[in-house]
Parts: structure tokens; C-alpha cells; sequence
């Protein structure tokens, strides 16, 4: 339901939209009883009619309500009116999330396109204002054996860690992304936050972070620190640079090339280069890989 400014339902009156996705549609509205600002969030009349996606609104209320936590908003209450069953929920003040649709290049020469909803790397980092001394920028992701088995296993180190030069944090193409195809980002794919560096190999775009910091001294890697004849700190994508066991010169597009379609030729920095090769001027490629 698309809700246009100064209309009201009961004591809100809408004021503009602050979001939508497959799952739902949020508003900044003011509640005339409190005096207050508030965030509105209704289902699209695609769903609205539905009544199963209605039983699921009712659960997500419902669970939201029950839950206690300063990174999640609080539920001021579930109403319905002028035919309307919408969820109150605390405003909370933050970046505008952006969509950005990138390339995606597995090092295991296989490659997608995706839809991204996430913040700027930049904008984040900027507010802690790094010093001189901040020459690159350390992730870690959670360690939890329990919610992830794999974790169980000896295939790394864990927790997974990964790093970037300060000037490829800060580069505008840099994401910290919190969904993909408008949802909100599943467990699976990251959530709640996840790195996404479009130039460089997908194994650079760690997972379910739950650390960032500046460190003066190149940090270590996952798979650089298991396997660094084969993974290098960089992992920028090179069709001139072959992982040891096949090559790099082209991929197969997941969703776009069929099984007995020719393979496409993969582009250096997965095609990104007129935006970052100037990050890399005079350095040997092929030795920094």
C-alpha cells in the first residue's frame, strides 16, 4: 500500500516514505497523541491480501515486541485503521541505505550479478575519524561453533579475518552491506553486515562482521594465512594471474550462461578498472596478487 504524505491513519499522519521491499513498506509519520515522530511499516497490496503473509506480520510484531536490545528499534505498538493493520516502531536516525547492483567474481571462476542494499564503507569509517597512523583496515567475523557448523571444521583458522588497504576502504565503491535483491540480508549470504569490494576475488567480501579496526601493519588474511601461495593479500581480479589449479582468464555468469555455453572472458578488476587501477599505479600485479 503506497501511503502518500499528510494522509492519517488514526493518530498518524504520514509524512514520506522511508523505505520499501518485498516484505514490507516504512514511513516516517507523527503521532498527534504523543507529539512525536515514528516509523509506520505496512505490506504491500501484494501482500496485504494475502493471509498468511497477515498470520506472518502478526508473528514479526509479535517477536519484535518481546525482544529487549539497544541495535533494535522498539515496538511502540500494532494498530489498524481505515482498513489498515500497520506496525509503530521507534524512529531511529541513520544513513540512507543505497542499492548498488555489482558484479560478483568467485575465485573459483564462476560469477554473478547482484542487487546490493547496503552504506558506503567510507561514510562508516569517516565518523571515526582514522588518523596517519591508520594504513590499513581489519574485519572479523563472528565465531559462533553453534549457529555455524561449518566452523566446526579445520578447513581455516577460526574466526574468519580479512583486510584492506585504508585507500581501498575508503574507495566510493566499497559497501557494507546489511540486504540483496531489496531483503534484508539472510544469514546465509552475511547478515547482519557483510563487506562487498566489487574489484576483488568474493572470499574479500567477509561475512557476519562483527569487528572493524585501523591497524598500522598489514593484517592477516584467512586464506592468505592457509594457503598463501594461492590466495594473495590483494585478491584483485586478473585474468593474467591463474590460481595455481586453473585459470583466471574467464568464468561462467550464474543465471545468464548456460552449462554448454561458451565461458566469457573475465575483465581485470572484474571490469571496474577505469574507477580503481589508479589505486594500484606502479605496483606489479602479478607479484601483489
Amino acid at each position: 500500500m503506497t501511503l502518500e504524505p499528510r494522509t492519517r491513519l488514526g493518530f498518524y499522519e504520514i509524512l514520506g516514505p522511508l523505505g520499501a521491499g518485498g516484505m514490507g513498506e516504512v514511513y516516517r509519520a507523527r503521532d498527534a497523541r504523543l507529539g512525536r515522530e515514528v516509523a509506520l511499516k505496512v505490506l504491500p497490496d501484494a501482500l496485504a491480501r494475502e493471509a498468511e503473509r497477515q498470520a506472518r506480520f502478526d508473528r514479526e510484531a509479535r517477536l519484535l515486541a518481546s525482544l529487549n536490545h539497544a541495535a533494535i528499534a522498539t515496538v511502540h505498538g500494532f494498530e489498524e485503521a481505515e482498513g489498515v493493520r500497520f506496525l509503530v516502531l521507534e524512529l531511529v536516525p541513520g544513513e540512507t541505505l543505497e542499492e548498488r547492483i555489482y558484479r560478483h567474481r568467485c575465485v573459483e571462476a564462476w560469477s554473478m550479478v547482484i542487487p546490493w542494499v547496503g552504506i558506503p564503507l567510507a561514510d562508516v569509517l569517516k565518523r571515526f575519524q582514522p588518523n596517519s597512523r591508520a594504513k590499513y583496515v581489519a574485519f572479523k567475523t563472528l565465531l559462533n561453533r553453534a549457529q555455524m557448523p561449518g566452523q566446526r571444521s579445520n578447513v581455516l583458522d577460526w574466526p574468519y579475518v580479512e583486510g584492506l588497504r585504508i585507500d581501498e576502504a575508503m574507495h566510493p565503491l566499497s559497501l557494507l552491506a546489511v540486504g540483496l535483491y531489496g531483503e534484508v540480508l539472510p544469514n546465509q549470504n552475511g547478515a547482519p553486515l557483510r563487506l562487498v569490494v566489487p574489484w576483488k576475488y568474493g572470499f574479500k567480501s567477509i561475512k557476519s562482521i562483527v569487528r572493524v579496526t585501523f591497524v598500522e601493519n598489514q593484517p592477516p588474511t584467512s586464506w592468505n594465512r592457509q594457503a598463501a601461495g594461492e590466495y594473495g593479500f590483494y585478491s584483485n581480479v586478473n585474468p593474467e594471474v591463474d590460481h595455481p589449479r586453473w585459470s583466471q582468464a574467464t568464468e561462467r555468469r550464474i543465471g545468464q550462461d548456460g552449462l554448454f555455453t561458451p565461458k566469457r572472458k573475465t575483465l581485470m578488476f572484474n571490469g571496474y578498472g577505469d574507477q580503481v587501477a589508479s589505486l594500484y599505479a606502479g605496483m606489479d600485479l602479478k607479484r601483489f596478487y
